[in-house]
């Protein structure tokens, strides 16, 4: 995976809550197993009519809009389980996703696919979609190391499990963290008696 630090860009926002992975990406989608073109579906239903022409009025079709990061209403990635909805998220080009609340287990996908929820308060989340529309060049600042995401005069802490934030910060899957420490894995056995 792609390290993730610090991000300063410009935001796609998509004031819209209760978004579930079935909005997030279709299950006509998920046949596919393999990472590729789910970026290409993100939102399709919504970002699509049914003869396939882009709705102008989504604001992933808006050209005044873009950036690495989605600025998403309460409750982000409800519903199944499915991976696929991280996965669409990565693929269109985000790296960090806010709201002021996320279902857990897109949570969890997202982090393991290299994409960073930034949960924020209601009251900030509704002053960033204010800024954002006010100044669609508004840049903001999502600093990893420090947890903290900032635009303009404001900023506020966000929470990450402490191996997350690790795997984030240096690239690592969860297989690239364990080859990693596998000097530290092997001396610790060198070193203990395993009792069968």
């Amino acid at each position: 995976m792609e390290k993730l630090v610090k991000i300063k860009s410009t935001c796609v926002p998509v004031n819209i809550e209760n978004v579930d992975t079935d909005q997030i990406i279709p299950a006509r989608f998920l046949k596919a197993t393999d990472k590729k073109g789910f970026g290409n579906n993100l939102f399709r239903d919504w970002r699509y009519d049914k003869d396939g022409k882009p709705k102008p009025d989504f604001p992933l079709n808006n050209p005044k809009y873009k950036g690495k990061i989605l600025v998403a209403g309460k409750n982000f990635g409800s519903g199944s389980s499915r991976e696929h909805a991280a996965w669409a998220v990565a693929g269109y080009g985000f790296r960090v996703v806010i709201s002021s609340y996320f279902a857990d287990i897109f949570k969890n996908n997202a982090l393991n696919n290299g994409v960073l929820p930034v949960q924020v308060s209601e009251v900030f989340l509704k002053s960033l979609f204010e800024k954002i529309e006010d100044n669609p060049d508004l840049e903001i600042e999502v600093n990893l190391e420090k947890q903290i995401v900032q635009m303009g005069g404001m900023a506020e802490h966000f929470e990450i499990n402490e191996y997350k934030k690790e795997c984030l910060l240096n690239g690592y899957d969860d297989i690239d963290y364990l080859l990693n420490i596998k000097d530290e894995i092997e001396n610790y056995e060198k070193n203990h008696e395993f009792v069968i």
